[in-house]
């Protein structure tokens, strides 16, 4: 489903990617995990090419990319469309409504039929337990219910796979609970997901496999037993330890 092969990305001298080599089966979930600065989120940026890679290849459902030379930007966006990404912070458009927001983009981009877009759009509304907000703007929301509308959205585009870049990084600790809910229902659906995340429970409960990163590489990756539990690497030890701790 998802193959990343020798995987570099530099921002000028800055290597932050540093080879990464990836196999994701289609409906499992992986949660990414490490220290702040250890290549996650750009490894999750470079999967739908909102950061392009320095070099190597990547492949989602069939469709591969080689940046050992210029990818056309037709590709690129071709294959953006595969995936579908919720951000720390929401993103969505202050002046639309809910529905708004989740119509735009199957509207504008795959030049949907507004009657079947809008369908769509309330069904996914209810489906992350909005169907009475479509009408609210988002200054009208909760964080909590901003960022299930962003799941919405990017569910609207059908993709693939779901990308989730810290999705509860933003909210007030009560409200986490709503948005994670939603993405354990995902996950029982058969959604491939990409998780970068601190919430080592969810990572526990819904994970099939962990991956622990730190300064650009994969230092270990296992199921969450054997990450949690049994961790192999000294510097996983070190992280987990802390991460328990608090500090």
């Amino acid at each position: 489903m998802i193959a990343v092969e020798s995987l570099y990305k530099q921002f000028g001298e800055l290597e932050v990617l540093k080879g990464i080599d990836l196999n994701i089966e289609q409906g499992k979930v992986v949660v990414v995990i490490g220290p702040s600065g250890s290549g996650k989120t750009t490894l999750l940026r470079c999967l739908n090419i909102l950061e392009t890679p320095t070099s190597g290849k990547v492949n989602i459902d069939s469709q591969a990319l080689d940046f050992t030379s210029k990818v056309a930007s037709s590709k690129i966006a071709s294959f953006r469309r595969l995936t579908g990404m919720v951000f720390q912070s929401y993103n969505l458009f202050p002046h639309m409504t809910a529905l708004q927001n989740v119509m735009e983009g199957p509207i504008t981009v795959k030049r949907e039929p507004k009657a079947q877009v809008e369908e769509r759009a309330k069904r996914l509304l209810a489906k992350v337990g909005l169907a009475d907000k479509t009408d609210f703007y988002p200054f009208q929301l909760s964080g909590g219910q901003q960022q299930r509308v962003g799941i919405a959205r990017a569910l609207a585009m059908e993709p693939k796979v779901m990308l989730f870049d810290e999705p509860t990084s933003a909210l007030d600790p009560e409200l986490v609970g709503e948005v994670l809910k939603v993405m354990k229902e995902l996950a029982q659906e058969g959604m491939t997901m990409v998780v970068v995340t601190h919430e080592m429970k969810f990572a526990r409960e819904v994970a099939d496999k962990v991956i622990f990163m730190d300064n650009g590489v994969i230092v270990e990756q296992g199921t969450p037993q054997e990450i949690f539990e049994a961790p192999k690497a000294e510097r996983t030890k070190q992280f987990l330890q802390l991460i328990s701790s608090g500090v």
